[in-house]
């Protein structure tokens, strides 16, 4: 397994997480292409504006929730991340599977998710 894509792997799933406009663009520069693509069974967003907006909607349903990864596994540039999705509480709300894959520069270029919608 490949630390570096772990490491980046989180500092993505830290950008769910962040409270601020600044503090996400900080850990999407550490951590995405600027043309990455985010697909999950509620949709797709293309680029860090549209990421954003799609985690600014997640946060207005979900308010606090956060991911934390369970497993992570990766292998020419590419991974899979078991997660738990928390509430601003930390209770666990629901679990899934998504897979990652990085450009040449370690940097993540697809993001995909795959949950039970309700």
């Amino acid at each position: 397994m490949d630390h570096a894509l772990q490491t980046t792997w989180e500092t993505y799933v830290a950008s769910w997480k962040a409270t601020t406009p600044a503090e996400k663009q900080a850990l999407f520069a550490a951590s995405l292409d600027e043309h990455c693509t985010y697909t999950d069974p509620l949709g797709v967003a293309s680029g860090w504006e549209a990421l954003a907006q799609t985690m600014q909607g997640f946060h207005q349903q979900i308010p606090g929730a956060y991911f934390v990864t369970e497993r992570f596994a990766s292998h020419h540039n590419v991974c899979m991340a078991q997660w738990k999705m928390h509430d601003g509480s930390g209770a666990v709300m629901g679990e899934g599977v998504s897979f990652g894959q990085y450009n040449g520069q370690g940097k993540l270029v697809a993001m995909t998710g795959f949950y039970d919608t309700p």
